[in-house]
């Protein structure tokens, strides 16, 4: 039995010695400056190394993408930031172009008045609950303004101071169909006649005044001028008021009324301008 076990290993020493001098011989023969077990071995690491490599690389691309993802969206907030300030340049842009445009309109309307002193305001209160019944302005007794002066708004009468205090006033507008005190005595001269009537109230679906009390004869035409008549001694004769936009008989079928287009923009009334009605001579 001991002889057969010391036979074996000697068979499996010689096996493994013939095969290492076979792995030499093979090595001579195929002319490789690299030893064939070296090369071997480095075959193998570089089979290892692209196995390590792989996930780093994934690694290494997923932050660089989470890195380019995040310069992305702080570019994004930035572009975001920069349109909202040109909004709110061309916001402010337009707010002083139409104040401009009001001013400049209020310019020439003092201009037309050489017959009156005039007092320039601006509105600094005005109710949403009664937008179409008054306004508060930022001229008062110390500026010289009394109740019952006009007011007028760009090129038409607007309504009158109705309370004034020393550094404000109050101003019932025509479209305050309540004051019954408010009415304008108003006149439309057409080519053959004066119309005389009264400015009476307002129609809300409309946008337009109501001017009443005219005569059921008088020939009045669409597009003619009204004005206030000064017939009532408050308000002077002259100021502009609108243009007859439609003419019909009135409830009672006995007097005509005119619906007028206001010459004044009552639902935009920013800068206002007050008039004295002594002239400048005193008279």
């Amino acid at each position: 039995m001991n002889q057969f076990f010391t036979n074996k290993k000697m068979i499996v020493l010689l096996i493994s010695v013939i095969m290492f001098v076979s792995l030499i011989s093979l090595s001579i023969r195929s002319g490789s400056s690299t030893p064939f077990v070296q090369q071997a071995s480095n075959d193998i690491t570089a089979v290892l190394g692209r196995v390590i490599s792989a996930p780093t690389h994934a690694v290494t691309g997923m932050f660089d993408s989470i890195t380019s993802l995040r310069g992305t969206y702080e570019e994004n907030q930035r572009l975001k930031t920069e349109i909202n300030r040109i909004y709110e340049r061309q916001s402010e842009i337009s707010v002083l172009r139409d104040e401009n445009a009001r001013l400049q309109e209020e310019l020439l309307l003092q201009n037309s008045l050489t017959d009156f002193r005039t007092i320039s305001s601006t509105v600094i209160s005005r109710s949403p609950d009664n937008w179409v019944d008054q306004v508060v302005v930022d001229r008062g007794s110390q500026d010289g303004v009394e109740v019952g002066m006009p007011v007028m708004s760009g090129n038409g009468l607007i309504g009158r101071i109705s309370e004034v205090n020393p550094t404000s006033s109050k101003v019932v507008l025509l479209t305050n169909i309540e004051q019954t005190a408010n009415q304008v005595s108003s006149e439309i001269i057409t080519e053959e006649e004066i119309v005389y009537g009264l400015i009476s109230g307002y129609d809300s679906s409309g946008n337009r005044l109501v001017m009443s009390q005219i005569t059921s004869t008088a020939e009045i035409e669409e597009g003619e001028l009204i004005t206030s008549s000064g017939l009532g001694g408050i308000i002077p004769r002259g100021l502009v008021i609108g243009e007859v936009e439609e003419v019909s008989m009135d409830s009672h079928g006995l007097a005509q009324q005119v619906y007028v287009r206001p010459a004044a923009d009552f639902e935009n009334i920013r800068f206002v301008t007050i008039i004295n009605r002594q002239s400048e001579s005193g008279e």
